[in-house]
């Protein structure tokens, strides 16, 4: 579409009968610790909590004015698009109906129930739940909104570009977007590029969730097999055709943040505002810190847009316990010392002064003992590294544990000792599955009895999929079957077998 044509549509956009003009608010800590003026777009402000009610509003609307007598629409979404378009549906006065993957949290089918849309239950994830919608779409001549996927829809984010700019009118250097289908950046890129293309356009994306970052870097758009879940608005494995066409010449660049990173935005956005976000909503707040750091800028004007707060309030015990570890100011080592009196003292005496968030031990032999410490840092990497240094002059063994995600989500819980060669023939998988009612049993009765479970580690994050790490007994001539057994359960699966966490600490 052209640069003229969709000005035009995102100046004619309907939006505010249901959305209202969110403030623009300075980042008073931020600001300092990066030497520029940092400011963030507060959508989490909007009557469901999202941006999503701006396009799914405008593209409802223009539906009904070229088709008056318009019964209904339908989409399907398990977060905040469903939201916007049962929010639009009522203020329009048409049926809605929203098919919600049964994994939906009760929380957000009842969000969805209260303005009065019917959400209708049907499969594990969005593709299946998408593929149903489409079907009663048709069954029931209903209008379909896609969540991003439209560019009437993309026209109603990109209001959010127009009201900055009014907002701020002075020079702004950079906008800092969240990525996941493309419906937010390509509304606003859309529109800054034909109004104030020197204001840079940065994308940022999860590192396991990174569809756009492939896209560009393959020239085409790319289907990804898998995406992390921990940032769930924006967990998409592919951006939209309609984005794309709009997006790959108009985006200056695209960042990766980890999970890690994502917590620790959240609590500077908290820090900053007292809002809590989301994690897709502090994602652009990660991917602008983190690109500040990667080209060391300072003295400019940065926006990142919180594009939405609906955060399951369980989901606070992860992040507050990931956030210390995304601001690098905590680092988790696995430290070899003598198994004799006074070795702890010692290793506390080279520690120094920092505090200890965590130090588990337990007796193994008569030689080697294994601590795995949790340590506060002021000063970043380079104490770590240091510290590193420091013990390894004085004849420690030491395994940084900081970027480990089985030592993140299991094993610091899960500190016991080793079994020796009573398992030897043990490998060590990771699952993810969706997560509800029963989920659990379910996932075991698959796993049936064939292989002995030698090791066991759930725990819940809060989120709509558990992870379960387990060690299995598999005699070298059931390989075979083995994995065609894993294949079997169709659920993302990772080996650990070989993972320093679990060699050092469980094997």
């Amino acid at each position: 579409m052209q640069k003229e044509k969709f000005l035009e549509k995102v100046l004619t956009a309907r939006v505010y009968d249901v959305a209202r003009e969110t403030p623009l608010d300075h980042m008073p800590r931020i600001s300092k610790r990066y030497d520029s003026q940092v400011y963030i777009k507060r959508e989490d402000l909007q009557p469901v909590f999202s941006f999503k009610c701006r396009g799914a509003f405008n593209k409802i609307y223009q539906e009904l004015q070229a088709n008056p007598g318009l019964k209904g629409v339908i989409t399907a979404s398990a977060g905040n698009h469903a939201q916007g378009v049962a929010l639009a549906a009522k203020k329009l006065h048409l049926k809605a109906t929203i098919v919600m993957p049964t994994t939906t949290p009760d929380i957000k089918v009842t969000a969805v129930r209260s303005y009065g849309a019917k959400a209708v239950l049907y499969g594990e994830n969005f593709d299946a739940a998408k593929d149903y919608s489409l079907k009663l779409a048709k069954k029931e001549r209903l209008a379909f909104i896609h969540p991003y996927d439209d560019f009437d829809v993309m026209a109603g984010q990109g209001t959010i570009a127009h009201e900055i700019i009014r907002e701020h009118p002075g020079k702004i250097d950079a906008i800092f977007v969240a990525v996941g289908g493309g419906g937010l950046i390509g509304g606003i890129a859309g529109f800054l590029k034909a109004v104030k293309p020197e204001i840079r356009i940065i994308g940022v994306e999860p590192d396991d969730a990174a569809c756009f970052y492939e896209a560009r870097k393959a020239g085409r758009r790319v289907r990804l097999k898998e995406v992390g879940i921990f940032a769930d608005g924006v967990a998409v494995k592919q951006v939209g055709k309609k984005n794309w066409s709009m997006i790959r010449d108009l985006v200056d660049d695209v960042v990766l943040v980890s999970t890690d990173q994502i917590c620790a935005a959240i609590k500077d956005t908290y820090e900053d505002t007292r809002a809590i976000c989301e994690p897709a909503g502090a994602l652009s707040l990660a991917g602008l810190k983190k690109y500040v750091e990667m080209h060391g800028i300072k003295q400019q004007t940065l926006v990142a847009i919180n594009c939405g707060a609906n955060m399951n309030f369980d989901r606070l015990r992860h992040v507050s316990e990931r956030a210390e570890l995304g601001e690098d100011r905590e680092a988790l080592l696995a430290v070899e010392i003598p198994e004799r009196p006074g070795s702890f003292k010692k290793l506390c005496q080279l520690i120094g002064h920092r505090s200890i968030t965590e130090f588990n031990y337990r007796y193994a032999d008569d030689t080697i003992a294994r601590v795995f410490a949790g340590i506060q840092l002021t000063h970043g990497i380079d104490e770590k590294n240091k510290l590193i240094e420091k013990l390894g002059a004085k004849g420690y063994g030491v395994v940084d544990m900081t970027g480990n995600e089985v030592a993140k989500l299991h094993t610091r819980y899960m500190i016991g000792g080793h079994p020796g060669s009573s398992v030897s023939t043990e490998l060590l998988y990771r699952f993810q599955f969706p997560e509800k009612p029963g989920a659990l049993l379910d996932f075991l009765m698959k796993v049936g009895n064939r292989w002995n479970i030698s090791l066991f580690h759930y725990r819940n994050h809060g989120s709509n999929f558990g992870r379960i790490l387990m060690g299995f007994q598999v005699n070298r001539g059931d390989n075979r079957a083995f994995n065609a057994f894993l294949k079997s359960l169709k659920i993302p699966y990772w080996d650990e077998t070989e993972n320093e966490a679990y060699q050092l600490f469980l094997k």
